[in-house]
């Protein structure tokens, strides 16, 4: 509503204009003065300003005129009045999801918008969602549209009464002035929307004086790409690529920009240069205007007030009303259309977006109202040939071209019917195509489409829609006017049926191959759009007799019109068993045939409508049946069949794929409705017409295979035999057709639902298929239903679908009667695949592999001659002639194929002559094939049933032996059938008696086979099943490929001896640790396959390996800590508690020599530069590879170092536990410390040794920690040595994303944290699994685990001790506040997992000499690990404590001892700190600790047994103990004590000041005054966000979702990050930005925040889910939504309703978790090795 008060003139100027003469002219002369001040200005005004001048200077006069007082308050009048409309209306953007119930819509366009949908009752029915391509409405509310829940609960009107007050009258004045003022202002749009004058305006808006300024205006056009564009506007009008972009963009989006201003003369040297430089790039130049500035300000005003009408319009009906009555209101002038009508005509020459205002208006508009809707369609369908003929000659899409609106008008049931009545739509449609395809005529009026434009084709074919629609609905009520006009239609579309058939005539090529494939798309494509629109035609027919019988005299006379292949010779007799025929001669293998017939094969169609309704026999009475001359109809269906049959016995192979591609259509379920199926009706039809013996030699003769038969033709050529052989299956299989294929309704008596069925079973008997190849293999009607649904629980089995892989349906056994081998829809592999797999089965069940023909439905009356063929003489002679060449075994002259059918045809005979037998007397039975099958012949032997006692021993027809004796056995059930005297049963029973026991018997005999050979192969594999344990067994090192950990390498005799002891020993740290089981490894090279056991002095053995960065376990997800190492923060050295960013390291578990590898990687180097796209799988600038077993993506290698034995004197340990204690360790600690700053500093080695000796209890000196146990370090090959540097360089760079450099002083570091973040991943894994921490490992992340934690304890070795020294320093800093640096980080602020990782790994670098090298011995590291551990652990558990204030308040009654030290504990803090509520409960405070300090215990564990080896209590290889239990498990083995509050009153006098310094600092102090936030221990888990079950509440959030950075409504790729649920615009401009200098999209942007450059988003609209790793690489994935029928749903293609599957989510987790994303990816590279590569930083 436009504001009033800043523009008080309005009221007064709306009077003035209302007192004006003519009220009209004043306005116009109003707009004149106004519009070129506010629109085009010379300084470019910005755009809400601008919308501000015009709401105050232009639409608030006009509302206060409209009105006629202030409209607010106008306004408010109004609403009380009306009642809100019942239609919807809403317009679909591009890509908006609809929804179409497949239950209720009368067709599939009836379509609802996203929260109609949901509102309404279709949302529990069967719907279908899909991406709309824009401009369609919703429906609801529309009774036409649904058979019921016509509205969604917003749109109902609750009662019938609401329909008639729907129309809110206005008062008559405000009427008046709304038409006056919409006729004055839409007459004013009109007219400049569809103004051709650049310079000039329309007499009453030309202002006095002309100012010279211009614009250059640029038109959007579909030819040139976007980067055209920019190119020529960059050399064009002097502006930078960033400008050039967005003025590119918005040309798109409106259609139209002014790229310069100025004067005429600048304009048109910038018109010259755009015109010039866009030729350059493509033949076409870029359209240009130069516009006048005034004309310029009129046009975009005329277009703002478009915008405004929806607005005025959207207020009240009446509103509406008076806008249509406008809209469509008679031009005065005669021969002018109304305003709509002018703008429809102009539509292909408006810019877009000048159409796309129109097109709403009209939406909201004309189509809201029934009256006006049919007034506007009477108008449309009047300019209906001029709209399609501007839109061919458009170059813009059909979505937003004017014609688009057919839809909305041509599929209203009612609406259509008027059309046809009063306009004859279905002639004006017609009438278009015809004039459109006129040019490509021929002589013969016939299509030719040689050299067509494709483009202007499609544009062409679209035309059929319109037809299709108008057709949709058929009337349930006939008037006379309806059948004149229909008829008259039906014409029309015969004529165009004409110029199709026997067009695109083919000839068989001789001699040489064709050169120039004919054009066979063009005819194809519109035999597809026609399929539907001819089976509606005859739908419509058929709904009424007299509608039928004119439709098919009709076609009768189109047919005896077309003068098609008129025969080049006249008829001749042929004579065959005693039969003859009078026909003209034609060979289709040498004259020209065409696959088009659609004349003849609509009279087929009609035909069996007439036969069903029953109007046959009026069509008797009325015509004379002489006038049906049934071989003519037949003869092109024919020819058409045995074209297809000749192409498969290759005879026309020189005529190319063009030809095998159409037969393939021909055939083919897209078209084989209204083409072969009905060819094969004609057959059918005209064999019921014709004597059978003539059709029969019809059929001989077309073939070709007349001669042969009579025996007076033969060849030695072997290709000519070939083809004979090849015709005569494909002759013998035409037959078994035309007899046997009854499942068509009126050809037998079957419904719809039957036929589905039976396609449905013969789909599933070549094997069990999922929904959608069912559909896939299904005929669809006009609204894309297969009727699959309805059938398939009666016929099919459904099987789940597991967490990979689809839904299947198998067909149920009771339906395995009706397959038919030779049923016609089948490909010729479809029908091996289908026999073979039928075969297969039937042994199954021990029955014999005889594929019988099943016994088919009656023939109706009309149709029940047809088995006279079975019967006929010529099929006996037929017959007889394959099985005598199969028994006088001439190799060349028949086939396997050839009997195989034969043997069908004699099993349809017999079925039949059964059957007949069985249903009546023996008089009426006139059905004879058994007798003549054992009569002619027979004087020499040669009935058909001697032959086929003599197939039957030939031992090359082994396979048809049961086949045979099936049909033996069928000879004589008939004979016994015949001689009955008395009733039928006894005789049948006894004289198949002998037959049935001998049966009997049989199959007993071969069940008690199939029992031995059953026993005989289970023991077979019992035997096979020992060996290969055994064989595992003596090869273990192959299998597991990795060392097991546990006792098993110990040799044998300690075993006994230390059973006891070892159980003791299950302690890894201290002066009681166990020892380290001295396993060897020897490990087999998957390159070269060589064994080797992995020493530390062997060449190195290398683990392959994929270093990543990984957010998996952050606990503030988006913030990546900044990777500078500089002194603002500690990371790298010291991680924070937040595990913001880790470097993960995992393996796949392969082995190589270290050698091998390097030979491997540089082979890898070298290939790879020679190979397409390579790189977009594998980054060799960054050392990655795939590992050559598993393909798992790899960069880097580790080193296998095998444990260091280690065995503890325990009595030495005890001694030296007594001196050094807690305090004392400390002390010493810290002189070295010291002495090692200052030798560092100053070069003078300090001399004063000190008292070395063991008693010293004095002050310690710098070398007393020597004096506790030294010995040599350990000695690695130049190899391993060597692949250390590698494999810390990796994972220093990956890491800290930095260059790679060897000498950076945090190479180790980033060696311990790779170390300590790995183990809490798997950590984390194995806890969110539930699954205990040993023993339910896979191999390879045991091994990488093991690997991981020997390679960074052995980095140290390859770093500068001086560096590790100082990191230790700065590590015990945190612990021990005395050494502490002024920026060491409060307790608060450490992960204390990565310090004691890092601690233990590097306190042996402080016992390095000058002149020595010198490590700690076994004794020294059992305190060293020992006292570290306790230290750590103290300072967690405090960190816990402070990280979770909020304790109950003490409980009375008895607490243990383990609640007493922890309220104890809990005291002393709160002593040290403020804000600490010291009353607390004990059992609160030690609970909650116990629960946080877990996973830091578990996480020990995994690292020192990977350090030390020793096997871990049994405890921690179930999940069956209490926590308590586990918790004990975990602190034996950490030699803890399991109270692990006891540690601060043993170290009571040590922990003491530490605590009061822990706790005094400042950062501490800020958190429990909740200044700052802390991390919570234990960590909350991560997982993938909770997804609705649902899929449509998704869309539903989609389409509510708005671009954060742009404010217009195109459509956008709304896309969900699953690790924090972010919705972000994907593959959009608009949210592109900058990372690292590069422009990258929102999703690339996202994922290097959120997952450290790894993502898993998942894309709404589109269904599938996108993983991300780095900016190039990433692969999609089919996401965790399944239909009904257990099959996903990429691009929503299908559009059945989705449901989450939770276990395919669960498999996405485990993926994230397990850090497997990039190595899906790699993989899933490597199997599409795409030509081209997708932009994947741009998603």
């Amino acid at each position: 509503m436009a504001e009033g008060e800043k523009s008080p003139n309005g009221l007064e100027l709306s009077k003035e204009w209302r007192d004006a003469a003519d009220s009209g002219a004043e306005l116009l002369r109003y707009l004149k003065e106004q519009v070129p001040q506010i629109y085009c200005l010379e300084t470019e005004s910005n755009p809400q300003e601008e919308e501000e001048l015009v709401q105050n200077r232009l639409l608030h006069p006009l509302e206060c005129f409209l009105f006629g007082e202030e409209p607010r308050e106008g306004l408010e009048k109004l609403k009380q009045g009306s009642t809100s409309s019942q239609l919807c209306g809403r317009v679909f953007k591009e890509g908006e999801t609809v929804y179409s119930c497949r239950d209720c819509a009368i067709d599939p366009t009836c379509v609802l918008c996203m929260d109609c949908f949901q509102d309404s009752v279709h949302k529990g029915h069967r719907y279908k969602m899909h991406a709309s391509s824009g401009g369609g409405f919703c429906d609801c509310g529309d009774v036409e549209a649904w058979k019921i829940g016509p509205c969604c609960s917003k749109h109902d009107p609750g009662a019938a009464t609401a329909m008639v007050t729907d129309e809110c009258v206005l008062e008559p004045g405000l009427y008046e002035r709304a038409e006056k003022l919409f006729q004055v202002l839409l007459h004013y749009a009109t007219d400049l929307l569809v103004w051709e004058e650049n310079f000039d305006l329309p007499a009453e808006l030309q202002p006095r004086v002309k100012e010279n300024a211009y614009y250059c205006v640029l038109y959007n056009d579909e030819h040139h790409s976007y980067d055209h564009v920019i190119y020529t506007l960059q050399r064009s009008v002097n502006c930078d690529h960033a400008e050039a972009q967005t003025q590119t963009a918005l040309i798109d989006k409106e259609g139209r920009r002014a790229v310069k201003r100025g004067t005429l003369r600048s304009c048109q040297q910038a018109k010259d240069l755009i015109r010039s430089n866009s030729e350059h790039i493509s033949l076409q130049p870029l359209r240009v205007e130069i516009l006048q500035s005034a004309v310029m300000a009129h046009q975009s005003f005329s277009l703002r007030l478009g915008s405004w009408f929806q607005q005025i319009i959207s207020y009240s009906a009446g509103f509406r009303q008076a806008f249509c009555q406008v809209a469509l209101e008679p031009s005065a002038e005669r021969d002018h259309p109304c305003l709509i009508s002018r703008l429809m005509l102009h539509d292909a020459r408006m810019y877009k977006g000048a159409r796309k205002i129109v097109h709403e208006l009209i939406f909201c508009s004309l189509l809201m109202e029934t009256e006006f809707k049919r007034l506007f369609a009477i108008e449309f369908t009047k300019h209906y040939k001029q709209l399609q003929k501007d839109f061919i000659s458009d170059d813009h899409e059909r979505s937003i071209s004017i014609t688009a609106l057919s839809v909305q008008i041509f599929t209203v049931p009612t609406l259509a019917r008027q059309l046809i009545e009063e306009g004859n739509v279905i002639k004006v449609i017609v009438d278009t195509v015809m004039e459109l395809l006129c040019e490509h005529l021929d002589a013969n009026n016939r299509f030719h489409f040689q050299g067509y434009n494709s483009d202007k084709f499609f544009r062409i074919q679209v035309i059929f829609h319109d037809l299709r629609y108008i057709l949709i609905s058929k009337p349930s009520l006939w008037t006379d006017e309806l059948r004149t006009q229909f008829l008259e239609g039906f014409k029309v579309f015969l004529g165009l049926l004409n110029c199709m058939q026997g067009m695109e005539e083919v000839k068989r090529q001789f001699g040489q191959h064709i050169e120039v494939e004919p054009e066979w798309e063009a005819g194809f494509s519109i035999q597809i759009q026609l399929r539907h629109i001819l089976a509606m035609f005859q739908d419509w027919c058929s709904s009424d007799d007299k509608v039928l019988l004119l439709a098919f005299k009709e076609c009768h006379k189109a047919l005896m019109r077309c003068n098609n292949q008129p025969f080049h010779s006249e008829a001749t007799d042929y004579y065959m068993c005693k039969h003859i025929l009078h026909v003209r001669p034609y060979k289709v293998s040498q004259e020209p045939v065409s696959i088009h017939l659609p004349i003849s094969r609509l009279l087929a169609g009609l035909y069996v409508h007439l036969c069903r309704t029953g109007a046959v026999e009026h069509l008797q009475e009325s015509a004379d049946p002489e006038s049906f001359n049934y071989t003519q109809f037949v003869e092109h269906p024919l020819r058409c069949v045995v074209l297809a049959a000749q192409v498969s016995a290759e005879m026309w192979r020189r005529n190319g794929l063009s030809l095998v591609s159409q037969v393939y259509y021909y055939q083919d379920v897209k078209c084989r409705d209204e083409m072969y199926d009905k060819d094969i009706l004609m057959l059918q039809i005209a064999s019921s017409k014709m004597d059978p013996n003539h059709f029969l030699m019809l059929i001989l003769l077309r073939f070709e295979l007349f001669d042969i038969f009579n025996g007076s033709c033969s060849s030695k050529d072997q290709e000519v035999l070939k083809q004979w052989n090849r015709l005569t299956e494909e002759m013998l299989y035409l037959l078994i057709v035309i007899v046997g294929e009854r499942y068509v309704p009126g050809i037998s008596q079957v419904t719809k639902e039957d036929v589905t069925m039976r396609e449905v079973i013969h789909l599933l008997c070549i094997e069990p298929m999922a929904h959608s190849s069912l559909v896939k293999g299904l005929p669809e009607n006009e609204s894309h239903e297969t009727g699959l649904e309805t059938v398939i629980p009666k016929v099919a089995t459904f099987k789940k679908p597991g967490v990979s892989g689809h839904g299947l349906y198998e067909v149920k056994k009771e339906c395995l009667a009706e397959f038919n081998p030779f049923f016609y829809h089948y490909s010729k592999s479809q029908h091996s695949k289908a026999e073979d797999s039928q075969k297969k089965r039937r042994t199954q069940d021990g029955n014999d592999k005889a594929l019988r023909p099943p016994v088919p439905p009656a023939f109706c009356p009309g149709f029940s001659s047809i088995v006279r063929l079975l019967c006929c003489d010529v099929l006996i002679h037929v017959l007889r002639r394959v099985l005598q060449r199969a028994v006088e075994d001439r190799a060349t002259q028949w086939t396997e194929a050839m009997i195989q059918r034969a043997l069908h045809l004699i099993g349809q005979g017999l079925l039949e002559e059964k059957s007949q037998l069985e249903d009546s007397t023996m008089e009426e039975v006139t059905f004879d094939f058994s007798l003549k099958a054992r009569r002619i012949g027979s004087e020499h032997g040669k009935s058909v049933f001697h032959l086929l006692s003599k197939v039957k021993a030939l031992p090359s027809l082994e396979a048809q032996k049961d086949m045979i004796k099936w049909i033996l056995q069928m000879f004589e059930m008939v004979k016994c059938l015949r001689e009955k005297s008395s009733p039928t049963a006894s005789v049948s029973m006894e004289t198949t008696k002998p037959e049935e026991s001998a049966q009997d018997k049989e199959k007993a005999e071969r069940k008690r086979k199939a029992e031995a050979a059953k026993l005989h192969r289970q023991k077979i594999m019992a035997q096979m099943s020992a060996m290969q344990k055994n064989f595992i067994e003596s090869n273990k090192m192959l299998y597991d490929n990795m060392p097991e950990s546990g006792t098993q390498g110990e040799p044998i005799t300690s075993i006994e001896s230390c059973a006891m002891e070892q159980r003791e020993l299950c302690v890894a740290i201290g002066p009681h640790r166990g020892s380290t089981p001295a396993d060897r490894e020897v490990l087999t090279c998957i390159l070269c396959q060589e064994e080797q056991e992995v020493a530390a002095q062997a060449p190195a053995m290398v683990l392959t390996a994929c270093v990543q960065r990984s957010t998996v376990l952050t606990q503030c997800r988006g913030k990546i800590p900044p990777n500078k190492a500089d002194g603002a923060t500690s990371y790298p050295l010291l991680m924070p508690p937040e595990l913001a960013v880790g470097t993960h390291t995992g393996s796949c578990g392969h082995v190589m020599h270290a050698t091998c590898w390097q030979k491997y990687f540089e082979a890898i180097q070298n290939t790879t530069r020679n190979r397409l796209h390579a790189e977009l799988i594998i980054d060799l600038e960054n050392g990655e590879y795939l590992c050559p077993l598993c393909k798992s993506l790899c960069n880097t290698v580790v080193p296998l170092i095998p444990l260091e034995p280690l065995t503890l004197n325990y009595e030495n340990a005890e001694i030296v536990g007594q001196h050094l204690t807690l305090p004392r360790w400390i002390q010493i600690l810290s002189a070295r410390i010291k002495g090692l700053k200052s030798v560092t500093q100053d070069t003078e080695s300090n001399s004063d040794d000190g008292e070395s000796g063991l008693c010293g209890e004095g002050q310690p000196d710098f070398r007393s920690i020597l004096s506790f146990g030294v010995q040599e370090p350990r000695k690695f090959s130049d190899s391993i040595a060597e692949m250390l540097v590698v494999c810390a360089t990796t994972v220093h760079r990956v890491g800290l994303q930095t260059a790679p450099n060897e000498l950076c002083p945090f190479v180790p570091v980033m060696a311990w944290n790779t170390c300590a973040f790995t183990i809490q991943a798997i950590e984390n894994i194995l806890q969110g699994e539930e699954k205990p921490l040993f023993g339910s490992l896979q191999n390879r992340q045991l091994a990488g685990l093991k690997a991981a934690v020997q390679f960074s304890a052995a980095q140290r070795l390859k770093s500068s001790q001086a560096v590790v020294q100082r990191h230790f320093a700065d590590m015990l800093g945190v612990l021990l506040p005395a050494m502490s640096r002024e920026n060491t980080p409060s307790l608060l602020e450490v992960d204390f997992f990565h310090l004691l990782v890092g601690l233990v790994l590097s306190i042996p670098a402080l016992y390095q000499e000058e002149a020595v090298d010198l490590q700690p011995s076994a004794v020294s590291s059992a305190y060293n690990h020992l006292h570290i551990l306790h230290l750590v652990t103290m300072a967690h558990l405090l960190q816990v404590l402070l990280s979770s204030t909020d304790f109950p308040a003490v409980a009375g009654g008895e607490e243990g001892e383990e609640a007493r030290a922890a309220a104890e504990l809990y005291a002393t803090v709160s002593q040290h700190t403020a804000g600490l509520n010291s009353d607390v409960s004990g059992s609160s405070v030690a609970e909650r600790v116990r629960r946080g300090i877990t996973p830091f215990l578990r996480c020990a564990v995994l690292f020192f047994n990977g350090l030390t080896g020793v096997p871990p209590p049994e405890e921690l290889s179930s999940t069956a103990g209490t926590s308590q239990g586990q918790m004990e498990a975990l602190c034996s083995y950490l030699a803890l004590p399991s109270n692990v509050f006891q540690l601060f009153q043993e170290h009571r006098e040590t922990v003491t000041p530490l605590l009061e310094r822990w706790c005094g600092s400042p950062a501490i102090t800020k958190v429990l005054k909740g200044e700052i936030q802390t991390i919570r221990h234990p960590r909350r888990r991560n997982h993938l966000i909770e997804l609705p079950e649902d899929y449509s509440a998704l869309l539903n959030q989609a389409s509510h979702f708005q671009c954060p950075k742009s404010t217009d409504d195109d459509r956008k790729h709304p896309t969900l990050c699953l690790f924090c649920g972010t919705m972000l615009c994907s593959q959009s401009n608009c949210c592109q930005t900058q990372l690292d200098g590069e422009d990258v999209g929102a999703c690339t942007a996202h994922a290097a925040t959120c997952g450290a450059g790894v993502g898993m988003f998942l894309r709404i609209r589109e269904c599938e889910i996108v993983l991300m790793a780095s900016k190039t690489r990433g692969s999609t994935y089919p996401a965790p939504y399944l239909d009904d029928y257990g099959e996903t749903d990429p691009q929503l293609t299908r559009g059945n309703p989705l449901h989450l599957c939770p276990e395919r989510y669960r498999k996405l987790n485990q993926l994230w978790q397990q850090h497997c994303i990039l190595e899906e990816i790699a993989r899933s590279l490597e199997v599409v090795n795409v030509m081209y590569a997708f932009e994947w930083q741009m998603l």
